[in-house]
């Protein structure tokens, strides 16, 4: 593939961007596959890098999300910011992409990753989720048996069981709340912190259907609001000015003496 077909496949992904260009730099990196210039809106890609046009486009992918994010952020980012709104941003994409066939997935096609994916998920996620929650259900009974013999449960948490108690609390609201297990131990966590009983199963639903920790926390985590961007850009606003006050008084000086200097 060329520059320009790599291109035209981004913009079948998402047709609706700011104008930017995506150059082949024709050499080889050890640092980078690629980098994406947010001030000139470059996509720079280490075409020699590459063997094949699948690999090469999933980087030109990730170089594309940090387009897409740094132009349409409400807030100022960084070209390079991997925060999970880029995450989310960018394994959207790859999905995108795989449905067009744009890119293929090997972890979809090879036997022996399709093979090695089902063990981990039944034999290790599944199971630690299980194993989890349960401990959880242990908690619960430990709580109650502090209650009946009027002894702090966080002490009993903390100094018998040197388990954290936030953990603690967290696994007794898995169980509590009766999560799934089969999404795993982390994934259970973000279920249970959910407020609602919809979101709950909702994002439950997300993860058993193949989405991504950060996706589903794109969809159903704390939205930010528009007040909260609000008062980011008035920060940034202000520490803008800030700076351009300090640089013009800076002139001011650098100026004075100049004139001082030519009348000598």
């Amino acid at each position: 593939m060329n520059q320009d077909q790599v291109k035209e496949s981004l913009l079948r992904l998402e047709p609706e961007v700011e104008e930017f260009s995506l150059i082949f730099s024709g050499k080889q990196s050890r640092r980078v596959n690629g980098l994406y210039k947010p001030e000139t809106r470059e996509i720079i890609i280490h075409n020699r890098n590459f063997s094949d046009d699948n690999d090469l486009m999933y980087t030109a992918i990730h170089e594309f999300a940090h387009h897409i994010h740094f132009t349409r952020s409400p807030v100022p980012v960084s070209g390079k910011a991997h925060r999970n709104e880029f995450w989310d941003l960018f394994h959207r994409l790859l999905g995108r992409a795989e449905e067009m066939a744009v890119y293929r997935s090997v972890f979809d096609v090879d036997k022996d990753f399709r093979s090695l994916t089902e063990k981990i998920r039944t034999g290790y996620l599944a199971k630690n989720g299980a194993l989890m929650k349960e401990f959880g259900g242990l908690l619960v009974e430990a709580e109650a048996l502090c209650r009946k013999n009027n002894a702090r449960f966080e002490d009993y948490v903390d100094r018998i069981l040197g388990l954290h108690r936030t953990t603690a609390r967290v696994l007794m609201r898995m169980h509590s709340l009766d999560v799934n297990p089969a999404i795993g131990f982390e994934n259970m966590k973000t279920v249970a912190s959910l407020r609602s009983e919809e979101d709950r199963r909702g994002a439950e639903a997300a993860f058993m259907s193949g989405k991504s920790p950060d996706m589903v926390k794109a969809e159903y985590g704390r939205k930010p609001r528009e007040k909260e961007a609000s008062q980011r850009l008035l920060q940034e606003k202000r520490r803008i000015e800030k700076t351009i006050a300090s640089l013009t008084s800076r002139l001011r000086e650098i100026e004075t003496r100049l004139e001082g200097m030519e009348e000598d």
